[in-house]
């Protein structure tokens, strides 16, 4: 939950203040939903130590892309929340083995949420499979293999039977894609 101190407009101001570099709106968006993308990091990470790094990483990666929430045409705290749910996935992801089934990814993501996060989630899981089916269907399933199953460029190239560069291409040029069509 965001602070009783704060509401959904006055989050929102805060975030377009940060995009402004304003060190003070910083200040006072940390209490106001730090302990709501902690429980995040944490029902992911499932470590304490682990959570409380991600969090002081989630706020880093907040000051440097504040500037891209007006664009998310999302709500703020469900904007916080995304940042700090991708972060804290690509933490797992670095610290274990790769391979991992999507179902496994799912399951570790699905638990605890609640009907306010997991209404925010399913409108921005719709927009990113719209997305998705604007990518060729091979360029689709590389994106899905290397950033749900955390394969890398030198597995999925072996998988698609393509040199390495043109997995990085395709890989880059299909983050594009997305990135635009995320932004209409």
């Amino acid at each position: 939950m965001v602070s009783r101190l704060s509401s959904e407009a006055e989050i929102a101001v805060l975030i377009q203040r940060v995009a402004l570099r304003d060190r003070a709106a910083l200040a006072l968006l940390y209490p106001a939903v730090s302990s709501k993308l902690f429980s995040v990091c944490l029902r992911i990470l499932k470590d304490r130590s682990d959570a409380e790094d991600a969090l002081q990483e989630v706020f880093v990666k907040i000051w440097q892309r504040a500037d891209r929430f007006a664009a998310a045409g999302t709500s703020p705290v469900g904007w916080l929340v995304a940042v700090a749910r991708n972060h804290a996935i690509d933490r797992l992801r670095a610290r274990k083995p790769a391979g991992h089934s999507l179902d496994e990814v799912h399951a570790i993501v699905d638990t605890g949420r609640n009907p306010e996060t997991e209404s925010i989630l399913k409108g921005e899981g719709r927009r990113i499979d719209r997305c998705m089916q604007e990518l060729e269907a091979d360029r689709a399933l590389a994106v899905r293999s290397a950033y749900v199953e955390g394969l890398s460029y030198q597995e999925l190239a072996e998988r698609h039977s393509v040199p390495l560069n043109t997995m990085r291409t395709w890989l880059r040029r299909s983050l594009m894609k997305l990135r635009e069509c995320l932004e209409r």
